[in-house]
Protein backbone atom coordinates (compact mmCIF):
# COMPACT_ATOMS: atom_id res chain seq x y z
CA UNK A 1 0.00 0.00 0.00
CA UNK A 2 1.37 3.38 -0.98
CA UNK A 3 1.41 5.98 1.83
CA UNK A 4 0.61 9.66 1.52
CA UNK A 5 3.55 12.04 2.03
CA UNK A 6 1.59 15.25 1.64
CA UNK A 7 0.32 17.02 4.79
CA UNK A 8 -3.35 16.62 5.63
CA UNK A 9 -5.62 19.70 5.81
CA UNK A 10 -4.82 21.66 8.97
CA UNK A 11 -1.31 20.23 9.46
CA UNK A 12 1.37 22.50 10.90
CA UNK A 13 3.51 22.16 7.78
CA UNK A 14 0.85 23.87 5.69
CA UNK A 15 0.71 26.98 7.87
CA UNK A 16 4.23 27.46 9.22
CA UNK A 17 7.49 27.46 7.27
CA UNK A 18 10.43 25.56 8.74
CA UNK A 19 13.47 27.68 9.56
CA UNK A 20 11.66 31.00 9.33
CA UNK A 21 11.61 32.92 12.64
CA UNK A 22 8.31 34.44 13.75
CA UNK A 23 7.91 37.98 15.02
CA UNK A 24 5.30 36.97 17.63
CA UNK A 25 5.66 33.19 17.81
CA UNK A 26 2.95 32.46 20.43
CA UNK A 27 0.29 34.59 18.78
CA UNK A 28 1.17 33.50 15.24
CA UNK A 29 1.31 29.83 16.19
CA UNK A 30 -2.12 30.03 17.85
CA UNK A 31 -3.58 31.79 14.79
CA UNK A 32 -2.09 29.13 12.52
CA UNK A 33 -3.59 26.40 14.73
CA UNK A 34 -7.03 28.00 14.47
CA UNK A 35 -6.68 28.24 10.70
CA UNK A 36 -5.68 24.61 10.52
CA UNK A 37 -8.57 23.63 12.79
CA UNK A 38 -10.99 25.45 10.48
CA UNK A 39 -9.54 23.76 7.37
CA UNK A 40 -9.78 20.35 9.00
CA UNK A 41 -13.47 20.89 9.76
CA UNK A 42 -14.21 22.25 6.28
CA UNK A 43 -12.55 19.15 4.82
CA UNK A 44 -15.12 17.12 6.78
CA UNK A 45 -17.96 19.10 5.15
CA UNK A 46 -19.03 20.75 8.40
CA UNK A 47 -21.12 23.91 8.02
CA UNK A 48 -19.27 27.21 8.06
CA UNK A 49 -21.49 28.39 10.88
CA UNK A 50 -20.30 25.43 12.97
CA UNK A 51 -16.66 26.15 12.11
CA UNK A 52 -16.97 29.83 12.99
CA UNK A 53 -18.86 29.12 16.20
CA UNK A 54 -16.20 26.66 17.41
CA UNK A 55 -13.40 29.07 16.54
CA UNK A 56 -15.07 31.88 18.48
CA UNK A 57 -15.54 29.56 21.47
CA UNK A 58 -11.87 28.53 21.47
CA UNK A 59 -10.81 32.18 21.25
CA UNK A 60 -13.13 33.07 24.15
CA UNK A 61 -11.64 30.30 26.28
CA UNK A 62 -8.08 31.38 25.46
CA UNK A 63 -8.95 34.98 26.34
CA UNK A 64 -10.58 33.94 29.62
CA UNK A 65 -7.60 31.89 30.84
CA UNK A 66 -5.05 34.24 29.23
CA UNK A 67 -3.01 31.29 28.00
CA UNK A 68 -2.16 29.55 24.75
CA UNK A 69 -3.24 25.95 23.95
CA UNK A 70 0.11 24.43 24.95
CA UNK A 71 -0.40 25.98 28.42
CA UNK A 72 -3.98 24.85 29.01
CA UNK A 73 -4.92 22.55 31.90
CA UNK A 74 -8.17 20.80 32.90
CA UNK A 75 -8.43 23.15 35.89
CA UNK A 76 -8.73 26.09 33.49
CA UNK A 77 -11.70 24.41 31.81
CA UNK A 78 -13.33 23.81 35.18
CA UNK A 79 -12.95 27.46 36.14
CA UNK A 80 -14.19 28.72 32.77
CA UNK A 81 -17.28 26.52 32.62
CA UNK A 82 -18.01 27.21 36.29
CA UNK A 83 -17.95 30.96 35.66
CA UNK A 84 -20.26 30.56 32.66
CA UNK A 85 -22.79 28.68 34.79
CA UNK A 86 -22.59 30.82 37.94
CA UNK A 87 -22.05 34.30 36.50
CA UNK A 88 -23.78 34.19 33.10
CA UNK A 89 -26.33 31.47 33.95
CA UNK A 90 -25.99 29.83 30.54
CA UNK A 91 -28.14 26.88 29.56
CA UNK A 92 -26.86 23.33 29.97
CA UNK A 93 -26.89 22.76 26.22
CA UNK A 94 -24.83 25.92 25.67
CA UNK A 95 -22.26 24.87 28.27
CA UNK A 96 -21.97 21.45 26.65
CA UNK A 97 -21.51 22.95 23.17
CA UNK A 98 -18.71 25.18 24.49
CA UNK A 99 -16.91 22.25 26.11
CA UNK A 100 -17.31 20.18 22.94
CA UNK A 101 -15.74 22.98 20.87
CA UNK A 102 -12.68 23.05 23.14
CA UNK A 103 -12.56 19.24 23.17
CA UNK A 104 -12.58 19.12 19.36
CA UNK A 105 -9.83 21.74 19.13
CA UNK A 106 -7.62 19.89 21.63
CA UNK A 107 -8.23 16.61 19.81
CA UNK A 108 -7.04 18.29 16.62
CA UNK A 109 -4.02 19.95 18.26
CA UNK A 110 -2.85 16.74 19.96
CA UNK A 111 -3.30 14.43 16.97
CA UNK A 112 0.20 13.41 15.75
CA UNK A 113 -1.11 13.46 12.20
CA UNK A 114 -1.23 17.26 12.27
CA UNK A 115 2.21 17.66 13.92
CA UNK A 116 1.14 20.54 16.15
CA UNK A 117 2.30 18.82 19.34
CA UNK A 118 5.80 18.30 17.92
CA UNK A 119 5.91 21.85 16.57
CA UNK A 120 4.93 23.37 19.93
CA UNK A 121 7.41 21.15 21.74
CA UNK A 122 10.17 22.39 19.44
CA UNK A 123 9.28 26.06 19.75
CA UNK A 124 7.92 26.45 23.27
CA UNK A 125 9.33 23.47 25.15
CA UNK A 126 5.84 22.07 25.83
CA UNK A 127 2.86 20.82 23.85
CA UNK A 128 -0.96 20.93 23.99
CA UNK A 129 -2.87 18.20 25.81
CA UNK A 130 -6.53 17.22 25.97
CA UNK A 131 -8.09 19.28 28.77
CA UNK A 132 -11.74 18.26 28.31
CA UNK A 133 -12.54 14.88 29.84
CA UNK A 134 -15.56 12.91 31.00
CA UNK A 135 -15.15 14.07 34.59
CA UNK A 136 -15.28 17.82 33.86
CA UNK A 137 -18.00 18.01 31.20
CA UNK A 138 -21.70 17.29 30.98
CA UNK A 139 -23.01 14.33 29.01
CA UNK A 140 -25.93 14.52 26.59
CA UNK A 141 -28.26 11.82 27.97
CA UNK A 142 -31.71 12.86 26.76
CA UNK A 143 -33.15 14.12 23.48
CA UNK A 144 -35.26 16.94 24.85
CA UNK A 145 -33.35 19.62 26.74
CA UNK A 146 -35.89 22.42 26.41
CA UNK A 147 -36.48 24.68 29.36
CA UNK A 148 -39.28 23.20 31.46
CA UNK A 149 -40.68 26.72 31.93
CA UNK A 150 -41.47 26.89 28.22
CA UNK A 151 -44.55 25.18 26.85
CA UNK A 152 -46.48 24.98 23.62
CA UNK A 153 -49.30 27.41 22.88
CA UNK A 154 -52.77 26.35 23.86
CA UNK A 155 -55.31 26.38 21.06
CA UNK A 156 -56.83 29.59 22.39
CA UNK A 157 -53.39 31.25 22.53
CA UNK A 158 -52.54 30.02 19.06
CA UNK A 159 -55.77 31.37 17.67
CA UNK A 160 -55.20 34.71 19.40
CA UNK A 161 -51.70 34.91 17.93
CA UNK A 162 -52.86 34.20 14.37
CA UNK A 163 -55.75 36.64 14.76
CA UNK A 164 -53.34 39.32 15.98
CA UNK A 165 -51.13 38.77 12.92
CA UNK A 166 -54.12 39.27 10.62
CA UNK A 167 -55.30 42.32 12.56
CA UNK A 168 -51.86 43.89 12.17
CA UNK A 169 -52.05 43.45 8.39
CA UNK A 170 -55.45 45.15 8.30
CA UNK A 171 -54.35 47.94 10.65
CA UNK A 172 -51.19 48.79 8.70
CA UNK A 173 -52.97 48.75 5.36
CA UNK A 174 -55.83 50.87 6.70
CA UNK A 175 -53.45 53.77 7.40
CA UNK A 176 -51.94 53.52 3.92
CA UNK A 177 -48.48 52.32 4.95
CA UNK A 178 -46.32 50.07 2.78
CA UNK A 179 -45.52 47.73 5.64
CA UNK A 180 -48.74 45.77 5.26
CA UNK A 181 -47.22 43.38 2.71
CA UNK A 182 -44.30 42.28 4.95
CA UNK A 183 -46.81 41.87 7.79
CA UNK A 184 -48.99 39.79 5.46
CA UNK A 185 -45.96 37.69 4.56
CA UNK A 186 -45.12 37.10 8.23
CA UNK A 187 -48.69 36.08 9.03
CA UNK A 188 -48.61 33.54 6.20
CA UNK A 189 -45.20 32.32 7.33
CA UNK A 190 -46.36 31.67 10.91
CA UNK A 191 -49.43 29.76 9.75
CA UNK A 192 -47.41 27.69 7.27
CA UNK A 193 -44.83 26.78 9.91
CA UNK A 194 -47.60 25.58 12.22
CA UNK A 195 -49.52 23.77 9.49
CA UNK A 196 -46.53 21.65 8.44
CA UNK A 197 -44.53 21.54 11.69
CA UNK A 198 -41.49 23.25 10.21
CA UNK A 199 -38.30 24.54 11.80
CA UNK A 200 -37.26 28.14 11.30
CA UNK A 201 -34.77 27.54 8.48
CA UNK A 202 -37.11 25.06 6.80
CA UNK A 203 -39.82 27.71 6.72
CA UNK A 204 -37.46 30.45 5.59
CA UNK A 205 -36.23 28.43 2.59
CA UNK A 206 -39.65 27.41 1.25
CA UNK A 207 -40.52 28.25 -2.34
CA UNK A 208 -43.76 28.20 -4.30
CA UNK A 209 -42.55 25.13 -6.19
CA UNK A 210 -42.30 23.18 -2.93
CA UNK A 211 -46.08 22.78 -2.74
CA UNK A 212 -47.93 20.24 -4.84
CA UNK A 213 -50.86 17.89 -5.09
CA UNK A 214 -51.48 14.83 -2.95
CA UNK A 215 -53.28 12.10 -4.97
CA UNK A 216 -54.82 10.79 -1.74
CA UNK A 217 -55.95 14.25 -0.63
CA UNK A 218 -57.56 15.87 -3.64
CA UNK A 219 -59.60 18.17 -1.39
CA UNK A 220 -56.42 20.21 -0.73
CA UNK A 221 -55.94 21.02 -4.41
CA UNK A 222 -52.51 22.39 -5.32
CA UNK A 223 -51.42 22.46 -1.69
CA UNK A 224 -51.76 18.84 -0.61
CA UNK A 225 -48.07 18.33 0.07
CA UNK A 226 -45.08 20.38 1.15
CA UNK A 227 -41.60 19.31 0.05
CA UNK A 228 -39.06 20.43 2.66
CA UNK A 229 -35.68 20.82 0.93
CA UNK A 230 -33.64 22.34 3.75
CA UNK A 231 -34.30 20.02 6.67
CA UNK A 232 -31.90 19.67 9.56
CA UNK A 233 -28.74 18.03 8.26
CA UNK A 234 -26.69 15.33 9.92
CA UNK A 235 -23.04 16.08 10.67
CA UNK A 236 -21.10 16.63 7.44
CA UNK A 237 -24.15 15.95 5.24
CA UNK A 238 -26.30 18.19 3.03
CA UNK A 239 -29.74 19.34 4.18
CA UNK A 240 -32.18 16.48 4.67
CA UNK A 241 -35.27 16.41 2.45
CA UNK A 242 -38.70 15.22 3.50
CA UNK A 243 -42.31 15.52 2.41
CA UNK A 244 -45.08 16.73 4.73
CA UNK A 245 -48.74 16.14 3.90
CA UNK A 246 -51.38 18.80 4.43
CA UNK A 247 -53.78 17.95 7.25
CA UNK A 248 -55.64 21.17 8.02
CA UNK A 249 -58.49 22.19 5.75
CA UNK A 250 -57.63 25.89 6.07
CA UNK A 251 -54.03 25.54 4.87
CA UNK A 252 -54.80 25.74 1.10
CA UNK A 253 -56.74 28.98 1.63
CA UNK A 254 -53.85 30.57 3.53
CA UNK A 255 -51.30 29.59 0.87
CA UNK A 256 -53.52 30.48 -2.07
CA UNK A 257 -54.10 33.85 -0.46
CA UNK A 258 -50.39 34.58 -0.57
CA UNK A 259 -49.49 33.03 -3.92
CA UNK A 260 -52.47 34.50 -5.80
CA UNK A 261 -51.22 37.87 -7.01
CA UNK A 262 -54.67 39.38 -7.47
CA UNK A 263 -55.64 38.65 -3.88
CA UNK A 264 -52.36 39.95 -2.51
CA UNK A 265 -52.42 43.18 -4.50
CA UNK A 266 -56.05 43.79 -3.63
CA UNK A 267 -55.33 43.23 0.03
CA UNK A 268 -58.04 40.61 0.40
CA UNK A 269 -57.34 39.01 3.77
CA UNK A 270 -58.83 35.56 3.50
CA UNK A 271 -56.70 34.64 6.47
CA UNK A 272 -58.92 36.61 8.83
CA UNK A 273 -60.60 33.67 10.44
CA UNK A 274 -62.58 32.61 13.44
CA UNK A 275 -61.44 29.45 15.22
CA UNK A 276 -63.52 27.19 17.35
CA UNK A 277 -63.18 23.70 18.73
CA UNK A 278 -65.13 20.84 17.20
CA UNK A 279 -66.00 17.89 19.37
CA UNK A 280 -66.38 14.53 17.63
CA UNK A 281 -67.16 11.42 19.64
CA UNK A 282 -66.15 13.20 22.80
CA UNK A 283 -62.69 14.11 21.47
CA UNK A 284 -61.29 17.51 20.59
CA UNK A 285 -60.76 17.57 16.82
CA UNK A 286 -58.75 20.82 16.91
CA UNK A 287 -59.89 24.18 15.67
CA UNK A 288 -61.61 24.78 12.38
CA UNK A 289 -60.89 27.86 10.35
CA UNK A 290 -63.95 29.67 9.06
CA UNK A 291 -63.20 32.17 6.31
CA UNK A 292 -65.06 35.41 6.69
Amino acid sequence: MVGFSRPVPGAAGLHLVDGVPLLRPEEQAFTAMLTGFANQQLARNLARTTVESRENTVKAFATHVNAYPWQWTPAMVDEWLGDLRSLRDLKRSTIRSYSEAVRAFCHFATDPLYEWAATCEEWFGTHPVQVVHEWNTAVHVQDNEADAKKRAFTKAELHAFFAHCDDEVARIRAVGRKGWLPAFRDATLFKTAYAYGLRRNETRMLDAADFGRNPHGSEFGEYGRCQVRFGKAKKGSPPKRRGVLTVFGWTPDVLDEWFTEENRDAGILLGQFMAKNRIIDGKDDGFIVEIR
